[in-house]
């Protein structure tokens, strides 16, 4: 069906408000961090020194910000295998309509809905060493030599990170379960009357048909770890030792440093932001080829 251009008119007259703000906030933003990134100046913005590409030399020469990148990507990553694949498979399990599955998808709901703040505070609970619940459980059923500092060994540390994208699963489910309603159940009925097992049909059928669900979690994952605060804040504060430190973490405690130089976090924040930009242009790309050469999604 044809649009009319008085159509047109009319839905552009809707969103322009919403544009507007967006622009003004969206452009301000990025003009701000560029041009405050090539001075030399604290909180109170006063006696600016214009000091051109030094901040951007700095940041880049700090072994500390590569690594917060490396964490950001390492997390990521581990997130979006857990996704994939864990997630992937309560969906389908789900989905085949076992009993008491509607609880369970609503239990694995829940934690998504929850602020993050609010899980990153149970689990620093939950794993303090002394008067934690993990190590006083373990204590309590005669399992002593598995109570680890949790929090302050750099390792576990790592590993207690990661271990909270098991709990949000329930954002990757919602995008299978979508998904899902879209296969046509006709190439699953084929696949029954074959004889192809559940692991079989999930390791060829579904998992294949589900590539849209795939790219929609990789990209948000993705570009959500370079925005991503809460966990690590209160999780680890970036410790010990900056061992679990991401870009977030590491622009907020420089600046909360005593004299904090705002064009250096400036320019770390402009460099994120190029990289996150980087990351979408390049899912853009990798999308429109798809698209051209007329593959589902």
């Amino acid at each position: 069906m044809k649009i009319k251009a008085r159509e047109h008119a009319t839905g552009y007259l809707f969103v322009t408000p919403l544009l507007v703000l967006f622009a003004i906030f969206l452009f301000y933003g990025f003009y701000f961090i560029i041009q405050t990134s090539f001075f030399k100046e604290t909180l109170s913005f006063r006696d600016a020194e214009f000091v051109g590409w030094e901040n951007y030399r700095m940041v880049i020469e700090d072994s500390r910000f590569l690594y917060s990148i490396v964490n950001n990507l390492v997390f990521s990553a581990a997130a979006i295998v857990i996704g994939v694949s864990v997630g992937c498979l309560v969906s389908v399990v789900l989905s085949i309509g076992i009993r008491g599955s509607k609880f369970l998808g609503a239990l694995f709901f829940i934690p998504s809905f929850m602020p993050l703040a609010l899980i990153a505070m149970v689990f620093s609970i939950m794993l303090e060493y002394r008067f934690g619940t993990l190590n006083q459980l373990l204590h309590g059923i005669g399992l002593d030599f598995l109570a680890q500092r949790w929090l302050s060994n750099p390792e576990m540390a790592y590993l207690s990170v990661i271990s909270i994208s098991v709990f949000l699963i329930g954002l990757p489910m919602m995008y299978y379960n979508a998904d899902m309603t879209t296969i046509n159940s006709g190439i699953l009925e084929a696949a029954v009357i074959d004889g192809a097992g559940l692991g079989r049909m999930m390791w060829n059928i579904l998992f294949p048909l589900l590539k849209n669900a795939h790219k929609t979690i990789i990209l948000s994952t993705l570009l959500g770890s370079f925005r991503e605060f809460e966990r690590i804040f209160l999780l680890t504060q970036g410790g010990p030792a900056g061992a679990t430190e991401n870009t977030s973490v590491y622009i907020y405690s420089f600046v909360r440093s005593a004299g904090a130089n705002i064009g250096f976090v400036c320019a770390a924040s402009a460099i994120v932001l190029l990289i996150a930009l980087s990351i979408s242009v390049v899912q853009m790309l990798a999308f429109r080829t798809k698209a051209r050469k007329g593959g589902r999604g």
